[in-house]
Protein backbone atom coordinates (compact mmCIF):
# COMPACT_ATOMS: atom_id res chain seq x y z
CA UNK A 1 0.00 0.00 0.00
CA UNK A 2 1.22 3.46 -0.71
CA UNK A 3 1.39 6.08 2.03
CA UNK A 4 -1.87 7.66 0.88
CA UNK A 5 -4.25 4.74 1.29
CA UNK A 6 -7.50 5.15 -0.62
CA UNK A 7 -10.80 5.47 1.20
CA UNK A 8 -12.02 2.19 -0.26
CA UNK A 9 -8.86 0.41 0.92
CA UNK A 10 -9.28 1.83 4.44
CA UNK A 11 -12.89 0.70 4.47
CA UNK A 12 -11.95 -2.75 3.22
CA UNK A 13 -9.35 -3.11 5.97
CA UNK A 14 -11.94 -1.97 8.51
CA UNK A 15 -14.57 -4.42 7.21
CA UNK A 16 -12.06 -7.28 7.30
CA UNK A 17 -11.04 -6.34 10.85
CA UNK A 18 -14.68 -6.34 12.02
CA UNK A 19 -15.36 -9.64 10.24
CA UNK A 20 -12.19 -11.19 11.70
CA UNK A 21 -13.22 -10.08 15.20
CA UNK A 22 -16.64 -11.66 14.61
CA UNK A 23 -14.84 -14.82 13.49
CA UNK A 24 -12.87 -14.87 16.73
CA UNK A 25 -16.13 -14.60 18.69
CA UNK A 26 -17.87 -17.36 16.69
CA UNK A 27 -14.82 -19.64 16.96
CA UNK A 28 -14.53 -18.95 20.70
CA UNK A 29 -18.16 -19.95 21.26
CA UNK A 30 -17.53 -23.07 19.20
CA UNK A 31 -14.41 -23.91 21.22
CA UNK A 32 -16.34 -23.44 24.46
CA UNK A 33 -18.97 -25.90 23.26
CA UNK A 34 -16.32 -28.28 21.90
CA UNK A 35 -15.10 -28.84 25.46
CA UNK A 36 -18.53 -28.47 27.06
CA UNK A 37 -20.60 -31.41 28.21
CA UNK A 38 -24.05 -29.82 28.14
CA UNK A 39 -26.23 -29.72 25.04
CA UNK A 40 -26.50 -26.48 23.10
CA UNK A 41 -30.15 -25.56 22.87
CA UNK A 42 -29.79 -22.82 20.24
CA UNK A 43 -28.34 -25.16 17.64
CA UNK A 44 -30.30 -28.36 18.11
CA UNK A 45 -32.90 -27.79 15.41
CA UNK A 46 -34.05 -31.23 14.39
CA UNK A 47 -32.04 -33.84 12.52
CA UNK A 48 -30.26 -31.50 10.10
CA UNK A 49 -28.91 -28.83 12.46
CA UNK A 50 -26.95 -29.88 15.51
CA UNK A 51 -23.74 -28.11 16.51
CA UNK A 52 -22.99 -30.70 19.18
CA UNK A 53 -22.79 -33.54 16.65
CA UNK A 54 -20.50 -31.51 14.41
CA UNK A 55 -18.46 -29.85 17.16
CA UNK A 56 -17.76 -33.09 19.05
CA UNK A 57 -17.22 -35.40 16.09
CA UNK A 58 -13.89 -36.96 15.17
CA UNK A 59 -13.65 -34.29 12.45
CA UNK A 60 -13.66 -31.46 15.01
CA UNK A 61 -9.89 -31.72 15.57
CA UNK A 62 -6.78 -31.76 13.42
CA UNK A 63 -3.89 -33.65 15.04
CA UNK A 64 -5.58 -33.14 18.42
CA UNK A 65 -6.07 -29.39 17.93
CA UNK A 66 -9.74 -28.32 17.88
CA UNK A 67 -10.88 -26.79 14.59
CA UNK A 68 -12.35 -23.90 16.58
CA UNK A 69 -8.91 -23.10 18.05
CA UNK A 70 -7.46 -23.13 14.53
CA UNK A 71 -10.23 -20.67 13.63
CA UNK A 72 -9.37 -18.39 16.55
CA UNK A 73 -5.71 -18.33 15.53
CA UNK A 74 -6.54 -17.81 11.85
CA UNK A 75 -8.99 -14.98 12.47
CA UNK A 76 -6.50 -13.41 14.91
CA UNK A 77 -3.82 -13.42 12.21
CA UNK A 78 -6.25 -11.72 9.82
CA UNK A 79 -7.13 -9.15 12.49
CA UNK A 80 -3.46 -8.39 13.17
CA UNK A 81 -2.74 -8.03 9.45
CA UNK A 82 -5.61 -5.58 8.98
CA UNK A 83 -4.76 -3.46 12.01
CA UNK A 84 -1.05 -3.54 12.79
CA UNK A 85 0.39 -4.32 9.35
CA UNK A 86 -2.06 -2.68 6.98
CA UNK A 87 0.41 0.01 5.87
CA UNK A 88 2.91 -2.54 4.53
CA UNK A 89 2.85 -2.99 0.77
CA UNK A 90 2.81 -6.80 0.95
CA UNK A 91 -0.11 -7.01 3.40
CA UNK A 92 -2.92 -7.22 0.80
CA UNK A 93 -1.34 -10.27 -0.86
CA UNK A 94 -0.53 -11.93 2.49
CA UNK A 95 -4.07 -11.19 3.63
CA UNK A 96 -5.52 -12.74 0.47
CA UNK A 97 -3.30 -15.82 0.84
CA UNK A 98 -4.27 -16.28 4.49
CA UNK A 99 -7.98 -15.81 3.78
CA UNK A 100 -7.92 -18.27 0.86
CA UNK A 101 -6.26 -20.86 3.14
CA UNK A 102 -8.95 -20.21 5.76
CA UNK A 103 -11.66 -20.50 3.12
CA UNK A 104 -10.24 -23.80 1.88
CA UNK A 105 -10.28 -25.18 5.44
CA UNK A 106 -13.85 -23.94 5.97
CA UNK A 107 -14.98 -25.50 2.68
CA UNK A 108 -13.42 -28.82 3.70
CA UNK A 109 -15.31 -28.69 7.00
CA UNK A 110 -18.52 -27.79 5.14
CA UNK A 111 -17.98 -30.82 2.89
CA UNK A 112 -17.66 -32.99 6.02
CA UNK A 113 -20.88 -31.53 7.41
CA UNK A 114 -22.78 -32.09 4.17
CA UNK A 115 -21.50 -35.47 3.00
CA UNK A 116 -20.04 -37.25 6.02
CA UNK A 117 -21.98 -36.12 9.09
CA UNK A 118 -25.15 -35.07 7.22
CA UNK A 119 -25.67 -32.43 9.91
CA UNK A 120 -25.14 -28.67 9.83
CA UNK A 121 -23.70 -26.40 12.50
CA UNK A 122 -24.90 -22.80 12.66
CA UNK A 123 -21.58 -21.67 14.13
CA UNK A 124 -19.67 -23.38 11.32
CA UNK A 125 -21.90 -21.87 8.65
CA UNK A 126 -21.48 -18.45 10.27
CA UNK A 127 -17.71 -18.88 10.18
CA UNK A 128 -17.90 -19.96 6.53
CA UNK A 129 -19.87 -16.82 5.69
CA UNK A 130 -17.35 -14.63 7.53
CA UNK A 131 -14.30 -16.12 5.81
CA UNK A 132 -16.04 -15.88 2.41
CA UNK A 133 -16.65 -12.17 2.96
CA UNK A 134 -13.09 -11.65 4.22
CA UNK A 135 -11.76 -13.35 1.09
CA UNK A 136 -13.86 -11.09 -1.14
CA UNK A 137 -12.58 -7.93 0.57
CA UNK A 138 -9.00 -9.28 0.63
CA UNK A 139 -9.26 -9.98 -3.12
CA UNK A 140 -10.35 -6.41 -3.72
CA UNK A 141 -7.41 -5.11 -1.69
CA UNK A 142 -4.85 -7.38 -3.38
CA UNK A 143 -6.00 -6.65 -6.91
CA UNK A 144 -6.37 -2.91 -6.35
CA UNK A 145 -2.90 -2.72 -4.76
CA UNK A 146 -1.38 -4.54 -7.75
CA UNK A 147 -2.99 -2.10 -10.19
CA UNK A 148 -1.33 0.84 -8.45
CA UNK A 149 2.14 -0.69 -8.59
Amino acid sequence: MCAAMTTSARRSFLFIAVLAFAGIVVSSVSLYHHYGTSKTSYCDIGENFNCDIVNRSTYSTVLGVPDALIGIVGYSVLLVLTTLYRAKSETPVVLLTASVLGLAFALYLTYVEAFVLATWCILCLSSLTLICLITVFASFLAFSSRRRV
